[in-house]
């Protein structure tokens, strides 16, 4: 059966990042959905604002994001989000993700619906 899932207005935080990351555990995430279409503003911890866009594909999201880090650099990367339920039935996001100007800069991190 396919799994219809839902982000809007859910709030979700990291649970872990790779050492390229700039997110850290501070960092708060709010998603907003309409269709396929999900949206994220963050900030908190190491990021002063960013911004995601992605498209809802079955149990995946094709993502895009943006940041201004608290340094005042400009981060962009993409990102793939295979999406997963918890037992107790929270959204658990593992994401394989990518800096768009840094091409040393890739990694796995995991996020947890709040």
């Amino acid at each position: 059966m396919k799994q219809e899932f839902n982000f809007h207005n859910k709030t979700f935080e990291l649970l872990e990042n790779s050492e390229t990351g700039k997110v850290n555990s501070e960092t708060v995430f709010k998603y907003k959905q309409e269709g396929n279409l999900v949206t994220a503003d963050y900030f908190g911890g190491t990021i002063k604002y960013g911004k995601i866009i992605a498209t809802l594909d079955n149990d995946k999201l094709n993502m895009l994001y943006q940041c201004v880090t608290n340094e005042n650099e400009l981060k962009a990367g993409k990102a793939i989000a295979k999406i997963s339920l918890t037992s107790n039935q929270k959204i658990k996001l593992s994401l394989k993700w990518e800096w768009l100007i840094d091409e040393k800069g890739k990694g796995l991190s995991e996020y947890l619906e709040k």
